[in-house]
Order: C-alpha cells, then structure tokens, then sequence
C-alpha cells in the first residue's frame, strides 16, 4: 500500500459507515492506523475529533478530522487524486449522477431496510419491504444506466457508488443468514446480484469486509435487547 501521510481511521468494526471509509482507503492502496473505538466508552480522541455528533467513522489526515462516511469517501478520493482508483467520475454530469445515488441509498434504502428488521409492528415491517423492494429495483435501474454494461456502478473499475453501498455487503450477507432473505435476489435484480459477488471478490475488499458470523451475533444480541426493551415497556 501508498501513501507516507499520516492517516488515521476512528472505527467500530460492524458499522457499514466505517466500512465505506476502508473500501475507499483499502480501493486507494493508501496506509493508515486502524483504531477501534468502544462506542460506550467514546475516547477523548474521537470525542475531539467529532464534537458535533461523537460518532464513527473519523478519518484524522495529518491532524485534521474528517467526519461522515460520505464526506470522508470523497476527501480520501480528492486529497489522494494521484494513488489508486479515481472513485468520483471526472465528467461533471457523471459525478453528480454518483452522489445523488450515494445519496439515494442512505435516504431510501437503509431507512427502509431498518424498518424490514426493527419495525414496531408487522404493518410497519411490511411496509419497510414493500419500500425496500421499491429502493433496490431503482438501484438496480442505476447500476444498469451507471455502468452502461460494465462490471460496476463507476465502469470497469469500483467507483463512488460502489464504495457506498459495498459498505453494506457485510450486513447484506448477514440478513440473507438470519431471514433467509437476499436483498439483492438474483431472480428480481440479476445485476445487483452479480454485483455483489463480484465487488465482494476483489482483492482490495474481500479481507475488509466483517466476517458474517460475527455480524449475524451482533444482530442477535441487539435483537435481544430490543425485545427486552420492548418488554419492560409493555410491563
């Protein structure tokens, strides 16, 4: 890997926001610090870092934090212009064409996917997949038009896009272990399906991506807690 900057990585290994930020770096080839962070004991250096929210991902590049997955993707890609992938397209059209897709996964699909697995009630949970059904047949329109038949949303090699929902794979892979359910089913989105396995495959992102085992316990003790939770509200 590049890069002799001093570049350091505020984590929490589960979190797909955190996940961006190494797809981009691991996509770069650039070195960095790893540290992960106890999000119920939050350090002094993170606290510092990110006043304004306190949370993970912060990318600290020569003192200077950086803070937001998206934000952060984009600053590794503009601060690193000449290592590795370019991620955002040069084409002004094409870029932005990238960041309102970026965007649309974080207002549309992750919101519905949440409601899917944490929704209150079964209407709620049933409307969280009529409204993830509708999320991902319009990505898999946009990976068609992005890529214009090639293998990724940014062409022949992994992009903006790409970066930011790859960021989701692990927990992709993770819900299809605990409800047996594909987001990405081959028989509704054939293109997002091949996707996946084949950004999932690449070299600079197989050995970033959490283990699904270890996410699949995540899942079930946060499960817990909500049900126990919701419990102690009932009583």
């Amino acid at each position: 890997m590049a890069g002799a900057e001093d570049l350091k990585l505020l984590g929490m290994w589960a979190s797909p926001f955190v996940l961006r930020a190494k797809l981009a770096l691991s996509l770069k080839g650039l070195n960095y610090e790893y540290v992960e962070e106890d999000l119920k004991n939050k350090s002094e250096l993170l606290l510092k870092s990110n006043p304004v929210h306190n949370k993970v991902p912060v990318l600290i590049h020569n003192g200077k934090p950086v803070c937001e997955s998206t934000v952060i993707v984009q600053y590794i890609d503009e601060a690193f212009a000449g290592t590795g992938l370019s991620l955002l397209p040069s084409d002004p059209y094409e870029r932005a064409l990238a960041r309102f897709w970026a965007a649309y996964i974080d207002d549309k699909l992750l919101p519905s996917w949440t409601k899917t697995s944490r929704g209150s009630t079964e209407e709620e949970r049933a409307e969280g997949k009529e409204q993830s059904a509708v999320a991902v047949e319009n990505l898999e329109g946009a990976l068609r038009e992005c890529s214009k038949g090639k293998p990724f949303f940014g062409g022949d090699n992994p992009g903006y896009v790409d970066v930011i929902l790859g960021g989701l794979l692990g927990w992709v892979r993770a819900s299809e272990e605990l409800y047996g359910i594909n987001p990405f089913d081959p028989a509704k989105t054939p293109l997002l399906a091949a996707w996946a396995e084949r950004f999932g495959a690449l070299e600079a992102v197989d050995p970033v991506i959490p283990e699904v085992n270890k996410l699949v316990e995540v899942a079930k003790m946060m499960q817990a807690k909500l049900a126990a939770e919701a419990a102690g509200a009932s009583n």
